[in-house]
């Protein structure tokens, strides 16, 4: 197929012009242009008097490719790359079958590359099953009734599945075609196979989720809930068992994607004496404004038939950097809380993102150095500090902390919303954060929200809500591990994705997952 980039479409085209554009780029008769493949659709807003929609496309054509490239002059025309992830397969299949711990993005994908490669992986995921855990967290939302086994963090699907669902990613891999792909074939939309920043959505991720676990059971994998690991047993420097709900499970080799907010296990972990350091991550806010202001910001008045607008935002300071993390168009702000006592907050948003609002995280970097604790977990016992101060100023029930933009840039606590209402459940507590978070996080904060007033019009807006804390935006801990993706002091133990401190995001952490499948069935 022919690539053709870079073609430039009003926002109300029909897609079928792209054969038309197609056609008139290579300076073909429309009759010899036979198929269109939507590789990337982006949209270009710089201009806010004439925003396009930009297309990737491939196409078939009548006749030899190469010679329709040259005569057309096109330079926006290339033979399109050869694509595919090709499954790697195992050189025989061993006596103990492998074992993934944790089910969130990295443990589902490793899950699913080792038992399309026939090895029978068994899933250990100390939450329970998507559907369960959906009526769980919806309670939770509704009342402040908090299960610590089944929540936001803990389950099927993992933290990602309550989330906006965005599959966009900084990392160039080529298994990110192929991990869309198995998105699309467990119920996702296509779009997100094109789309320049895709994203599924809650309310699809809860079916997609179901699916990849149907079809991993398909091929003779086990996938277990309610079962968590509690010690692992090593002999000579090698993983030989797992100890999960009292029984001792045979085990030579664990991918272990435990995500970020297993802090029980990483303590567990430091005890058994895997190597961990304290890595740097980022602790703030969530900021919503009206999703309305936001589209006239990015797009310009004349809007209506644009999807929900997003941003993303980043200043340097002198110490912190601070940049806006997990834009939720049209989304939510809600409760992430995994612990009793200890209250965080995170975004999500459906798969239409219709909500009234669009919410952010807004974050401040730190570094080991900055962690009032020591030790491997410094960074993790300081989370935890933090959410226990916002659990008792929000009144010791899940309401959040909150503060109107205008009253945290003045020091004045809020009593109440204005033009934007704030969409955190079960409510929030109306106060002055700069009571509630360290002040390296609160100075850092006001300067950002000023620098970024000037970037994105009325992200200042003093009705806008701040609604504190957020604290797990990625994993205070990495967990040590050698080129061959093992653990640098335990062989067979195979640290992975976000929790271990290698990904920060759902497709990162999924490909880190492959990376850890793959290095198995490389060592078998």
């Amino acid at each position: 197929m022919i690539r053709l980039r870079e073609i430039s479409l009003p926002p109300e085209h029909n897609v079928a012009q792209l054969s038309y554009e197609a056609a008139k780029m290579l300076k073909l008769p429309n009759s010899k242009v036979h198929k269109i493949k939507l590789v990337r659709r982006s949209i270009d807003a710089r201009k806010k008097s004439d925003v396009r929609i930009v297309y990737t496309i491939d196409v078939a054509v009548e006749g030899n490719e190469e010679k329709i490239i040259k005569k057309s002059g096109c330079k926006r025309a290339s033979i399109a790359p050869a694509s595919g992830y090709r499954l790697p397969k195992a050189a025989e299949k061993p006596a103990c079958r492998p074992v993934v711990v944790g089910f969130g993005p990295a443990g589902m994908f490793a899950a699913l590359v080792l038992a399309l490669a026939g090895l029978n992986p068994l899933v250990l995921e100390r939450g329970e099953d998507a559907e369960t855990r959906h009526r769980k967290v919806e309670q939770f939302f509704k009342t402040g009734e908090l299960d610590i086994k089944s929540n936001v963090q803990f389950g099927e699907g993992g933290a990602g599945t309550f989330s906006d669902g965005k599959l966009n990613t900084g990392v160039n891999n080529p298994r990110i075609g192929w991990i869309l792909e198995q998105f699309v074939k467990a119920g996702a939309r296509e779009n997100i196979l094109f789309d320049a920043k895709p994203h599924v959505g809650t309310d699809v991720l809860l079916t997609v989720v179901q699916n990849i676990r149907k079809r991993i059971l398909s091929l003779g994998g086990e996938v277990r809930f309610n079962s968590q690991v509690s010690d692992v047993f090593q002999e000579g420097g090698k993983l030989i068992g797992l100890m999960v709900n009292g029984e001792v499970i045979p085990c030579e080799k664990c991918i272990f994607a435990i995500g970020h907010s297993a802090r029980d296990t990483f303590e567990m972990l430091l005890k058994a004496g895997i190597r961990m350091d304290p890595k740097p991550f980022s602790m703030g806010v969530r900021i919503e404004h009206s999703q309305e202001d936001i589209n006239n910001a990015q797009y310009g008045l004349n809007n209506s038939i644009l999807p929900p607008a997003d941003y993303k935002l980043v200043t340097h300071l002198d110490e912190e950097t601070v940049y806006t993390f997990c834009m939720c168009p049209g989304g939510y702000v809600v409760s992430a809380s995994s612990e009793e006592g200890r209250l965080v907050t995170n975004g999500m948003s459906y798969a239409d993102r219709d909500g009234e609002n669009a919410n952010a995280a807004l974050l401040v970097t730190v570094n080991p150095q900055d962690f009032p604790f020591d030790g491997p977990l410094g960074g993790m016992y300081w989370q935890r500090q933090l959410e226990e101060a916002a659990f008792l100023a929000g009144g010791s029930n899940f309401y959040a902390p909150a503060q109107l933009v205008g009253d945290f840039l003045t020091g004045r606590p809020s009593v109440s919303a204005r033009t934007v209402k704030p969409t955190y459940r079960p409510g929030v507590t109306w106060c002055d954060l700069n009571q509630v978070l360290p002040a390296k996080i609160t100075d850092a904060l006001k300067k950002a929200i000023t620098a970024f007033d000037g970037s994105l019009k009325g992200f200042a807006n003093p009705d806008a809500v701040l609604t504190a804390p957020e604290t797990r935006s990625s994993s205070p801990v990495r967990i040590l591990r050698n080129e061959d993706k093992q653990s640098v002091c335990l062989a067979g133990l195979y640290p992975a994705g976000e929790g271990a401190g290698y990904a920060g995001g759902i497709m990162s952490a999924a490909i880190d997952g492959m990376l850890c499948a793959e290095a198995i069935l490389e060592n078998i």
